[in-house]
C-alpha cells in the first residue's frame, strides 16, 4: 500500500469517529421533560425558577425512590401541571439531578452578572444549597449500591455541584431579617 492511501483511509476513519461523537452528544437525554421546560420558561424570575428546579429535582428523587411515600392524590395532581414522572435508569436520573443543579448554577451566575445586587440571588442560593443538601444525603445510602463505573461518576459529578452550591450559598452574608414595628410604635401612630 502506498502512503497516501493509508493517509486517506486513516482520515476517513478520524472523519467516522468524529461524526460518531457528534451523533452521540446530540442524542443525549434531555434532563428536564417538555412541560418541565415549559415550566422553566414561563419563570422568569430566578426564585421561582429555582422552585422549578428544585420541584424537578424532587420528582426524579421520587422515581429513584420507587415513589416510596408519595401520595397518589398528589401525584395525579403533579402530574396535570408537570407532566409524567420522568423515566430511565437509576444512572440517567442521577445524572438529570446532576445537570439540573448545573443550570441552576447557570442561572444564578447569569442573574449576577447582569445584576449582582439582585435580592433574589441569595434567597434562591439558599433554596438551592438546601436542597442539594438534603439531595446528597438521600442519595449517599445508594452509591454503595452503584455497580458501574458510569453510575458512580455520575454521582460523584452530583455531589461537586452540589458542593459547589454550598459553599457558595455559604459564602453569603446572614440573611437580613424584616423589623416589624414594635408595640411602643404601633401606639403612636
Amino acid at each position: 500500500m502506498n502512503h497516501s492511501l493509508i493517509a486517506r483511509i486513516l482520515i476517513a476513519g478520524l472523519i467516522l469517529v468524529q461524526s460518531l461523537a457528534i451523533n452521540a452528544a446530540t442524542m443525549q437525554r434531555d434532563y428536564f421533560t417538555p412541560e418541565e421546560i415549559q415550566l422553566v420558561q414561563d419563570a422568569q424570575i430566578l426564585d421561582k425558577r429555582i422552585e422549578i428546579y428544585i420541584k424537578a429535582i424532587d420528582r426524579r428523587i421520587l422515581v429513584i425512590n420507587n415513589s416510596a411515600g408519595a401520595d397518589p392524590k398528589q401525584l395525579k395532581k403533579d402530574s396535570e401541571k408537570w407532566g409524567e414522572l420522568p423515566k430511565g435508569t437509576r444512572t440517567d436520573l442521577i445524572s438529570d439531578i446532576s445537570r439540573i443543579l448545573d443550570s441552576a448554577i447557570s442561572n444564578i451566575d447569569d442573574v449576577s452578572m447582569h445584576d449582582e445586587n439582585n435580592p433574589l440571588i441569595p434567597k434562591a442560593l439558599r433554596k438551592l444549597s438546601a436542597t442539594a443538601t438534603r439531595v446528597v444525603a438521600e442519595l449517599k445510602p445508594l452509591a454503595a449500591q452503584m455497580k458501574t463505573e458510569s453510575e458512580s461518576s455520575t454521582f460523584d459529578q452530583l455531589v461537586e455541584h452540589a458542593e459547589s452550591i454550598v459553599q457558595a450559598a455559604n459564602k453569603l452574608p446572614p440573611p437580613v431579617e424584616k423589623k416589624s414595628e414594635s408595640k411602643t410604635e404601633k401606639a403612636t401612630n
